[in-house]
């Protein structure tokens, strides 16, 4: 038989009029349905094993990863048969109902590694799930679907869970997902020292909600850390982190540490001395992030261009586009850094950037005067 197609729910939100403890509670026997899967699965063991992962086979505490097996309705039928009620089911978003069939409930997550995400108070209020290296053409990760008791923009994975960390003042690194998260917290756990405390989005994307988070986390005085692979993507979130974490104004400096392309956290910590390695990265190759932000602008720029720089025209124009950035900073000097980074990167001189940035701010002068006008009515 042929997949099932998914009808989704009209309600916005998923759960909405249940009871919320029932809803944790359909959540929490998910969690433990899901690490007994694990314990007999022996493809997501190994690759939690290649991943420098396996550890979490055998502690639960605090991750409690899981397995959620390839059938249509595993989950589904034993949490049925434990007393949940098919709206229960869908409202905690573990189960969805069929297209082919209305009265047909099939599990949201199949053949996944699951990551289970809590919230403030420590509940389990949704999952991460993770496919497998030959899991086929289908998304990377999957996330819980929205519900009364999970919202993903507003939650952090890894917070809950690592609260002595956090309460201990340690640096935030945000980083792409769950994987990212346990490596960085492995290789803190027998170094004995003060290091980075590793959170991740529980969606594709960095929110308002969670930037301001991050802000008022007792770590952030000493400096926030973005660390992202640096391909597309990668250089994607950290632009956007750029944008939010200045407008949240953090206490300390915001800082970026750029893994090579295609690699990532979790690949470093597989790599000899992986450990001490990842620690190494996180503190020496971290650098202001808006210098990482000014990089990504002009290798777009000549991505488009490859000719960009060989000539002064092409030269001025990248200067055009990175001047903006200038008014960014949070502070002169950072500016003063900023401007040297670009004739550095672009060959021109000190004064043609001035007289670029000069320009750009005129020109955003007039813009504010014109809309402090009565503009003229047809």
């Amino acid at each position: 038989m042929g997949a099932p197609r998914l009808r989704q729910p009209t309600p916005a939100v998923r759960g909405a009029g249940l009871e919320p403890g029932r809803l944790l509670a359909a959540v929490d026997a998910a969690v433990v349905y899901y690490r007994a899967q694990l314990a007999h699965a022996d493809a997501p063991r190994a690759y939690l094993a290649e991943r420098g992962l396996g550890v979490l086979v055998q502690r639960e505490w605090p991750w409690r990863v899981g397995y959620a097996p390839p059938g249509w309705s595993a989950l589904t039928g034993h949490l049925r048969a434990a007393g949940f009620t098919p709206e229960e089911l869908t409202g905690a978003g573990l189960s969805a109902r069929s297209r082919t069939g209305p009265d047909r409930l099939i599990d949201v997550f199949r053949d996944r590694v699951m990551f289970p995400v809590r919230d403030p108070a420590g509940h389990t209020v949704a999952f991460l799930g993770r496919a497998g290296p030959h899991a086929g053409d289908v998304p990377k990760y999957l996330n819980n679907p929205r519900t009364a008791i999970y919202n993903k923009s507003h939650l952090l994975f890894g917070l809950a869970e690592q609260q002595d960390r956090v309460a201990a003042r340690w640096t935030p690194v945000l980083v792409e997902g769950p994987a990212d998260v346990l490596a960085v917290w492995l290789s803190y756990s027998r170094s004995g020292r003060t290091g980075a405390v590793a959170l991740a989005p529980c969606g594709t994307t960095l929110s308002d909600t969670q930037a301001t988070i991050l802000r008022e986390l007792p770590g952030a005085a000493r400096g926030l850390v973005t660390a992202f692979d640096a391909d597309p993507a990668g250089r994607a979130a950290v632009d956007r982190a750029w944008q939010l974490l200045r407008q949240a104004r953090c206490p300390g400096p915001l800082l970026a540490a750029e893994f090579r392309a295609g690699a990532d956290p979790a690949d470093l910590l597989r790599a000899p001395h992986g450990r001490a390695a990842l620690r190494a990265t996180l503190r020496r190759r971290a650098q202001p992030m808006l210098d990482t932000v000014v990089d990504h602008r002009l290798t777009r720029l000549v991505e488009r261009h490859p000719r960009l720089l060989e000539d002064i025209d092409g030269r001025c124009a990248a200067v055009r586009a990175l001047v903006p950035l200038l008014f960014e900073a949070t502070n002169p000097q950072e500016a003063i850094t900023v401007a040297r980074r670009i004739v550095a990167h672009t060959g021109v001189g000190v004064d043609t950037v001035a007289t670029i940035a000069i320009a750009h701010l005129e020109g955003s002068l007039r813009d504010l005067s014109w809309l402090g006008e009565d503009r003229p009515t047809g």
